[in-house]
């Protein structure tokens, strides 16, 4: 089995496309699904206190540790915007594969224009600066198209 790790910009597709990959006996970790389970909340406007963000990151790191243990039974799928170097080569020797989701710029900011809150511009800049600069994306997945936004 394998552990994927999926990069891309906010609103790029990667959450579509994991749950268009995985299927129902694998592990899928996804912050923003996290966020909204932790809150009690159903909708996901992307807007968390810090206590919540706070917890989400150590439920997600939890996570991860004990998924990854798992990847030799099941596909885990894990959904990681923005990884450093250090994280990327942590997962090139778990053996991930590493899946970029990214629509295009112009897609991306049309999306967030109208899904997310306004501070999600400044993630996206840095989300294509980092790439720009550090090349540490894959090529972008040829995968099932995302959502028809």
């Amino acid at each position: 089995m394998t552990l994927y790790v999926v990069i891309g910009p906010p609103t790029g597709g990667k959450s579509t496309w994991v749950l268009q990959q995985a299927g129902p006996l694998d592990v899928v970790i996804d912050y923003d699904r996290l966020a909204v389970a932790l809150s009690g909340r159903r909708d996901d406007d992307h807007q968390h206190g810090p206590e919540v963000k706070a917890t989400t990151k150590a439920a997600r790191l939890a996570a991860i540790d004990a998924a990854t243990a798992h990847a030799d039974r099941v596909d885990v799928y894990l959904i990681h915007s923005n990884p450093g170097r250090a994280r990327l080569a942590q997962y090139a020797r778990q053996g991930a594969h590493i899946i970029t989701i990214d629509p295009g710029r112009d897609v991306v900011l049309d999306r967030v224009r109208r899904q997310r809150p306004a501070r999600m511009f400044a993630v996206v800049d840095e989300w294509y600066r980092d790439r720009a600069t550090t090349g540490t994306a894959a090529p972008p997945a040829r995968a099932k198209a995302s959502r028809p936004w």
